[in-house]
């Protein structure tokens, strides 16, 4: 897309979802649409509740110098929601090398919201005590490696785990005991109960040759299939990417630590450094709403900066 350079940088900025202006998503037969974020929290009066991803407590690096504070000021963010969310996900990386100060300081932040935060680990999060760093803080009552799953509001939740065993590439994987435990999971599920899905790595294949998916995604998602109305939440790519499939609404959301580039335009991923005012740009959180029970959910976007 080319863009021309005489757009004011703020009417740049209303057109451009994911240059920072906040959007919220809905889609009805297979097609998004999209509404400005004011229009969209003035509509929802029902279940909402907030995804945040890709924190990297510890990382100290030029592409974010201080990502503890960039944190904070997401986490403010979610207190000044004009609808007080149910509760918070955090779809993994919390911390950067999973070390317990990391662990204690996005305990203290989070805490700080008063909402309870459900979690999955990212590859960040399992780097210490033969991978049980994770599981010590935030896995007691979960299956295997860190998988569960939970209802609310005629909701149901399931978290996945997709970064314990990566494939060629870094793609994530499941594994056969998950797979089975989800199977097991949703079969006596109703097929017109709304399903939310989140896990660290992408279900679906955003871009292989960075390992950006799920190797045996696929099979995951071939247990949603009855279902009307099934929502992915996936972070690790540290941007907004979307896609319909069927039933399937696959949705990732922005880092609060750092951005990286978008598939293919680098020889890799990783950290990407952009002007020090441009940053919050790419930092943001994501508001989920819950309509009606036969509707899609609501996906608001919304960068640290507007």
């Amino acid at each position: 897309m080319i863009i021309d350079p005489a757009l004011q940088r703020r009417g740049f900025l209303k057109c451009m979802t994911w240059a920072g202006t906040a959007m919220v998503w809905t889609v009805a037969g297979g097609v998004p649409r999209s509404q400005i974020l004011g229009a969209a929290e003035a509509a929802t009066n029902e279940f909402t509740f907030v995804q945040i991803s890709d924190s990297h407590l510890g990382f100290d690096k030029a592409a974010n110098p201080d990502v503890t504070a960039t944190l904070k000021e997401a986490l403010d963010d979610v207190g000044k929601l004009k609808q007080a969310p149910a509760f918070m996900i955090h779809t993994g990386d919390i911390t950067h090398l999973s070390k317990p100060a990391q662990f204690d300081t996005a305990a203290q932040l989070c805490g700080a919201t008063k909402l309870t935060m459900h979690t999955v680990p990212g590859e960040h999060d399992i780097l210490e005590e033969e991978g049980k760093s994770y599981l010590n803080r935030f896995g007691k009552g979960t299956k295997g490696d860190g998988w569960y799953s939970f209802d609310t509001n005629g909701v149901h939740f399931i978290g996945l785990v997709n970064v314990v065993n990566l494939q060629g590439n870094g793609l994530g994987n499941l594994g056969h005991d998950q797979l089975e435990w989800l199977e097991d999971d949703v079969k006596h599920l109703s097929a017109s109960t709304p399903i939310v899905v989140f896990a660290h790595v992408p279900l679906w294949i955003v871009y292989q040759d960075w390992g950006w998916g799920t190797a045996d995604g696929a099979q995951a998602l071939a247990y949603l299939k009855k279902f009307g109305s099934v929502t992915v939440l996936n972070g690790h790519i540290h941007q907004v990417m979307q896609k319909v499939e069927g039933n399937v609404s696959f949705h990732t959301a922005r880092s609060t630590a750092f951005p990286q580039p978008t598939p293919g335009t680098a020889k890799s991923p990783g950290p990407m450094v952009v002007p020090a005012g441009e940053l919050r740009r790419y930092l943001g959180i994501a508001n989920v709403n819950l309509v009606s029970a036969k509707a899609p959910l609501a996906i608001v976007d919304a960068p640290l900066a507007n």
